[in-house]
């Protein structure tokens, strides 16, 4: 087992995964920019190191200065959380080279998969039953309408090394197909250096699913169910659940095994995440996220698996200590992500925090890097807390989530807190009945 563990990363998951390697008996190194001097994660840390000034660039993503303070600090291995350099294979390639583990797929998985055009021709080739389109990039005009009007009208063009609802676009009829692939292409060039995008037939109501799985690199490999992420604002998660409330146990086991298959087959290695747009009944892959979810806890209050440590372990070169028969599932879970946003124009607020209280009682879990009088820097994603509930029930999760959102105060700056007691009243959310169109309709609307 690894003796001193450093966390490239920031905020709640790096104080996550230092929780984890304590319980483990493992050291941690905090990394940190100028910006995160007094963050959570850095005051609990056993070393901590000032990798560079506030903007990600030049800290987060500085490659040489996280890997020089993993080298001076004598580190064995490297947590990358969730965002920044974890889907990197670059730097998972130099943390290897230099003679520590990199927690998380080797290099060639995290390439293959962070390239949507090879992702869904590996998706392909496994049996994954993915959504019609592109056999791979689309380069042309003409290209793009062949395969347009092959699958119908409306399609989606999307960025090829995308994420986040950049780089994609939608045309409905042939007269915006042309627009689209311009813009689809320059945007996907300004935010990842790769202008290449590839068409996939639209779906006009479907639901975001994705399921967990995790696998040793030895061919061995389980699912943990799914997670229904339809609530969404702008393609960004805002609000999950465990389980999906449409999912039947039948189709979660054919699609469960559909994917611990081609995980084994692979031979890939740590959690894993493969995400599908469902509708009428049908499942159609999108992409796979090679490492932690911001929304892995209500799989772990589902399961009792402790996801960063199983991490941990498989890093270290043990084999999957569980099979698929040993996972039971209990209860249902939903996660709320708190972000310092203004709650209708979802400005950034950031700034100090004043009083804080994070609500409790059974069943309740908060992650955050919050404390009172911690500052909120401007320089990195808005998402500062998440508020996880667990149930035995779905109406019992949904009550138990609204007493939480009642409970809790974060006070200095404005918050996501609102638009939550929203959604928690919602008869269509109460009901499971929305998609991944469902909030954004609803905001119009309000």
């Amino acid at each position: 087992m690894f003796k001193k563990v450093l966390i490239a990363n920031r905020g709640e998951i790096a104080l996550r995964i230092h929780r984890a390697c304590r319980e483990m008996g493992i050291k941690t190194v905090a990394v940190h920019s100028l910006a995160d001097s007094s963050a959570m994660h850095v005051r609990l840390a056993d070393e901590s190191v000032c990798i560079g000034p506030a903007p990600s660039k030049a800290s987060y993503l500085n490659i040489p200065s996280i890997i020089s303070a993993a080298l001076v600090t004598g580190a064995d291995a490297i947590h990358p959380g969730m965002g920044f350099l974890s889907e990197n294979a670059e730097f998972a390639a130099i943390v290897e080279a230099h003679g520590m583990t990199f927690i998380g797929p080797t290099p060639e998985h995290i390439h293959i998969m962070g390239d949507k055009v090879k992702a869904k021709e590996t998706a392909i080739s496994l049996g994954i039953p993915v959504v019609p389109g592109s056999k791979g990039a689309v380069e042309t005009e003409e290209e793009a309408l062949a395969v347009a009007r092959d699958v119908g009208f409306p399609v989606l063009i999307k960025a090829a090394s995308g994420g986040g609802g950049k780089g994609m676009k939608v045309a409905h009829f042939e007269g915006e197909l042309k627009d689209a692939l311009h813009l689809a292409k320059a945007e996907a060039d300004a935010n990842f250096g790769n202008s290449q995008v590839y068409i996939e037939k639209y779906l006009s109501a479907p639901r975001h699913i994705e399921i967990q799985v995790l696998a040793d690199g030895f061919g061995n490999a389980i699912h943990l169910g799914e997670r229904d992420c339809s609530i969404q604002r702008r393609h960004q998660k805002v609000w999950e659940e465990a389980f999906s409330p449409v999912i039947t146990p039948e189709q979660r086991a054919k699609l469960g095994k559909i994917v611990t298959d081609a995980m084994g087959q692979m031979k890939y290695r740590g959690v894993g995440t493969i995400e599908f747009l469902y509708e009428n009944g049908e499942f159609y892959f999108i992409e796979m996220n090679t490492r932690l979810q911001v929304e892995h806890p209500i799989t772990e209050m589902i399961t009792g698996l402790d996801l960063v440590e199983e991490q941990i372990r498989i890093a270290a070169g043990a084999h999957l200590q569980y099979k698929q028969e040993d996972i039971t599932f209990k209860g249902h879970a939903i996660e709320c992500r708190i972000n310092a946003e203004h709650p209708e124009t979802f400005v950034p607020s950031p700034g100090k925090i004043g009083y804080y209280h994070a609500p409790g009682g059974v069943g309740v879990r908060v992650d955050s890097a919050l404390y009172s009088g911690y500052n909120i820097p401007p320089h990195y994603d808005s998402l500062i807390s998440k508020l996880i509930v667990y149930g035995r029930t779905r109406q019992e999760a949904l009550m138990r989530l609204s007493r939480a959102l009642d409970e809790y105060i974060i006070d200095g700056v404005e918050t996501t807190l609102p638009l939550h007691k929203k959604l928690v009243k919602s008869a269509d959310i109460i009901g499971g009945n929305y998609d991944v169109h469902w909030l954004e309709k609803m905001l119009n609307m309000s």
